[in-house]
């Protein structure tokens, strides 16, 4: 991996974060009630959410300019982590036993990429 790739690497990973946090904001808009389904997708969360995605996928076309194809999908999966993360914090949802072993396969195999890929 050259110098020229890190900065590349992490506007990558700055996309998948705040695409888990639009994910985030989507969910948030979806426990919601509604007027009407009118109200429902065209509100400010849900709105900024959808930016947020478009602008995520732009920054992964430039992203993709430098980095191989083949360490994108690696970098994406890091989106499980922050979802989970998300989950057990503002959620307040169970981390149990097979989230955690998930989560650690998903970490080693990054780990594995870094080091060997």
């Amino acid at each position: 991996m050259s110098k020229t790739m890190v900065p590349y690497i992490i506007l990558f990973l700055a996309s998948v974060f705040i695409a888990s946090v639009s994910q985030v904001m989507l969910k948030k808009a979806a426990m919601r009630p509604y007027k009407n389904i009118i109200f429902e997708y065209l509100n400010p969360l849900v709105i900024f959410a959808y930016l947020l995605f478009f602008g995520t996928t732009l920054i992964g076309v430039v992203a993709y300019r430098i980095i191989p194809i083949s360490l994108g999908p690696v970098l994406e999966t890091t989106s499980y982590i922050y979802i989970t993360l998300f989950g057990v914090f503002i959620f307040h949802e169970k981390l149990n036993r097979k989230k955690v072993v998930a989560l650690l396969l998903i970490i080693t195999g990054i780990l594995i990429f870094a080091l060997m890929g």
